[in-house]
C-alpha cells in the first residue's frame, strides 16, 4: 500500500494527496531549484510568511532557505510553514525544504497518476 501525503489549500486540506511516486516526481523537480524564500535572524515573519503564500501560489513548488536559529527553532519553523501555508514538505536537506501546494484553479505541476493531468496533457488511459 503507497504511503500518503495529505496536501491541500486551508480550506480543504483533503483536496489533494501525494502518493509516493509523486513525492519522488516533485524532489526530481525541486532538485534543480533555487531558494525562492529566505528566512533570516528574524525566523519566520508575517512578511515571510506572506512572500511563501505569494511563491506558492505562483510556483507551486518552492524551495525556502532557513538561515537562522538551532537545528531545533528550524524544526519548528518548517512545521509552521507547512501548517500556515497548506503545504506539504516534499524534501527537507539542512537550512533547505521543499515545499508543493497545488494551485486551486490552475495547476501547473502534473503530477504522476494525476487523472486531472493526465487530461490536461491530452493523454487518455489505456484499457
Amino acid at each position: 500500500m503507497p504511503m500518503i501525503h495529505w496536501v491541500g489549500t486551508r480550506a480543504n486540506p483533503a483536496m489533494n494527496q501525494l502518493t509516493d511516486d509523486q513525492s519522488r516526481h516533485l524532489r526530481t523537480l525541486a532538485q534543480h531549484l533555487k531558494p525562492v524564500v529566505m528566512l533570516g535572524s528574524r525566523g519566520l515573519t508575517d512578511a515571510v510568511q506572506a512572500e511563501i503564500e505569494r511563491a506558492l501560489n505562483d510556483h507551486e513548488l518552492v524551495k525556502v532557505k532557513l538561515n537562522a536559529g538551532d537545528r531545533e527553532q528550524r524544526s519548528r519553523d518548517v512545521e509552521a510553514i507547512c501548517n500556515d501555508s497548506g503545504a506539504a514538505l516534499v524534501q527537507r536537506i539542512g537550512n533547505t525544504l521543499s515545499i508543493y501546494r497545488r494551485h486551486p484553479e490552475k495547476p501547473r505541476i502534473a503530477l504522476p497518476g494525476d487523472v486531472a493531468g493526465k487530461a490536461r496533457r491530452g493523454r487518455r488511459e489505456r484499457s
